[in-house]
């Protein structure tokens, strides 16, 4: 899920980390004995093990539960600090970070299958300031939290199920909590400014793959990452982080709700005039709206899928030429582009016209349901809700967030204390806003020796990665009902990634009738659940 901080691109998730009597020995993975005077760690990486069962497509599937936690550090940790006093100034004698973060995960292996053929994958949500507990409890684990559909899941007690479509019958499932979130903490002095942005965010969790699965023997299995949200960045900057300094090819990458190219994000896109790319690749997803809503003056008997292509065409066609031409349109065709966005949105003429032709995020979801006093959602835009202020010019809160929220992280609190036995006495932290206000959104793409000055742009990273990896499988998941992260988008950016053509043969798309947590739609979760589970199986089998 997405907030509406740091460019309103927060994704809304949970986590868990230190609590429990390790079940396994606390090792340090081939790490060098460390001299008596050297630094102690204050955290200790833990595992607790549990047995239990999934039932998937009318096949019992036992399972191994390991809930646990790896440290990790930032870049230019030195392993073996020679001093004493290392660490009390935030850097050892040789001015090495001493900043370390002590990783929850939640890691589901299937029992009778042999491991170094076994796939398994890396499943991450966003914000940045999200746990996973939204991929954990409403997509792939093995117990699925109940919601409703489009409107607000009463409060507990909630109900927590099988999931029929866990991933378990196709891969081995491994979910991890960003440092920060969730039962993850950090420690030591500048321990934000060394976890807290694109670039060393990736890192730790390139420190955490590879510790994971030299912990578990994994370096011969198939491996894929998961990434939704901010977790799509995320999972650019890593997959090629890992190729080329930790010489680990990947299998597969999976994106749900992506955005790489934040110049592209229809939250406030105001604030960079001459940019009108934002205002064309949400345009598909507000006629989505409209239809569902019922808010298009003449639907006649299309589908959203038809609907969304004929958008798309004219989107990227009249719509993108007449606002290119900016002041120098000329009035009648002005006119001409108003009634034709009324026809696709549902908006009235005289708002799309006061507007510009552009209309941001915020201000379609205040104003689409103005007459009934009610807000559409952002991360799902087939929900709604209450205006909290119907003066205001956008909107100012999510219906989704507020609708489930409170179910995810309930049923998380419970389950992971009472069936995985971790976390007593430590808070759990689902989402951390001032990670989103400390965060830095500045990168270093590949071939650039320093971090460029501009909005965020990780279309290069996948880019790089799929060039170094020619055999690097993509499959991008978006939902028609999207406003935080509009599927077009993603869709424009695999357009353009700066890849030899013959390497697009290498992107799968799929769309569905849902939000940006695809999942929460329950025919949806069938579907991203056969989708993922057929790319992962083939990409495997490929692979071998």
């Amino acid at each position: 899920m997405i907030p509406s901080t740091v460019n309103r691109l927060a994704l809304l998730s949970a986590f868990a980390l230190l609590a429990c009597a390790p079940a396994f020995a606390a090792d340090d993975l081939g790490a060098p004995t460390k001299p008596e005077a050297a630094y102690e760690s204050p955290f200790k990486p833990e595992a607790h093990v549990t047995d239990g069962s999934v039932t998937i497509g009318g096949r019992k599937i036992d399972y191994q539960a390991i809930a646990g936690t790896l440290v990790v550090h930032p870049k230019g940790w030195d392993d073996v600090p020679k001093s004493k006093d290392a660490g009390k100034e935030g850097v050892d004698e040789d001015h090495n970070p001493t900043a370390e973060a002590s990783m929850f995960y939640a890691a589901y292996f299937a029992k009778g299958a042999p491991s170094t053929g076994r796939p398994i994958t890396f499943l991450y949500n966003g914000g940045p300031g999200s746990s996973s507990v939204w991929l954990h409890m409403g997509a792939f684990g093995p117990r699925r939290v109940v919601t409703l559909d489009d409107t607000h899941t009463p409060a507990a007690p909630y109900q927590l199920v099988n999931n029929d479509q866990s991933l378990l019958d196709a891969t081995d499932l491994v979910f991890i909590d960003a440092p920060g979130t969730g039962f993850s903490r950090i420690a030591g002095k500048d321990k934000e400014r060394a976890f807290y942005g694109i670039d060393q965010d990736a890192h730790a969790f390139a420190e955490f793959i590879t510790r994971f699965i030299s912990k578990y023997g994994r370096w011969n299995s198939p491996k894929f990452l998961f990434g939704e949200s901010y977790g799509t960045p995320r999972s650019a900057a890593l997959a090629n982080l890992l190729q080329s300094e930790y010489d680990l090819d990947l299998n597969g990458v999976i994106l749900l709700s992506q955005i790489l190219n934040f110049d592209l994000s229809v939250d406030g896109p105001e604030t960079n005039p001459g940019i009108d790319l934002p205002y064309e690749v949400a345009l598909p997803t507000y006629a989505a709206t409209a239809l569902y809503h019922r808010k298009l003056p003449n639907p006649g008997a299309t589908s959203v899928q038809d609907l969304v292509r004929e958008v798309e065409q004219f989107a990227m066609g009249d719509y993108a030429l007449a606002l290119g031409r900016g002041a120098s349109l000329d009035p009648k065709r002005f006119e001409q582009i108003a009634e034709k966005l009324h026809a696709y949105t549902g908006l009235p003429v005289a708002y799309i016209k006061k507007a510009n032709l552009r209309i941001d995020g915020g201000e379609f979801e205040k104003t689409l349901e103005g007459d009934t006093d009610e807000t559409t959602g952002r991360l799902d835009t087939r929900f709604s809700g209450p205006t909290l202020d119907p003066l205001s010019k956008e909107a100012e809160y999510d219906p989704q967030s507020a609708a489930i929220s409170s179910a995810y992280v309930s049923t998380f609190n419970d389950y992971v204390r009472r069936v995985l036995h971790y976390g007593e006495g430590v808070a759990y932290k689902p989402e951390v806003g001032e990670i989103g206000e400390k965060w830095d959104f500045q990168h270093a793409p590949p071939g650039s020796s320093q971090k460029l000055p501009q909005a965020a742009n990780l279309m290069p990273d996948l880019a790089a990665a799929m060039k170094t990896n020619p055999d690097l499988k993509i499959l991008l998941n978006g939902g028609y009902y999207d406003l935080a992260t509009p599927f077009y988008e993603g869709i424009y950016e695999m357009q353009h990634l700066q890849i030899p053509p013959n390497l697009q043969a290498n992107i799968e798309y799929k769309q569905y009738q849902s939000g940006h947590m695809v999942y929460a739609h329950q025919a949806s979760l069938k579907e991203l659940h056969d989708a993922v589970a057929g790319f992962i199986e083939k990409t495997s089998t490929h692979s071998q």
